[in-house]
């Protein structure tokens, strides 16, 4: 989809921070960093990628913490003062 078109269906950049367990060393957390553009507030890719993580992955999951961004803001549209043609 064109960043206009995600900007109206309100999706929003969405950044995810996953801490998790390392497998053979379970008591030392990782951090794994997310991006992805997805629709608040369910966020169904985010949940995608955790639904896969816990079934692929063995690194067992600690905590996310979740933060978006829309992706235009509306100071970032303005209409066009000219259209210049080029020959």
């Amino acid at each position: 989809m064109q960043t206009i078109e995600l900007s109206v269906r309100d999706y929003r950049l969405t950044t995810a921070e996953i801490l998790y367990h390392l497998p053979d060393f379970p008591a030392l957390l990782q951090t794994y960093i997310w991006h992805n553009v997805d629709a608040p507030p369910k966020y169904p890719r985010l949940h995608k990628f955790l639904d896969f993580w816990e079934a692929e992955l063995e690194g067992k999951l600690h905590s996310v913490r979740v933060a978006s961004s829309r992706i235009l803001k509306p100071h970032e549209v303005r209409h066009a003062a000219a259209l210049p043609q080029i020959h």
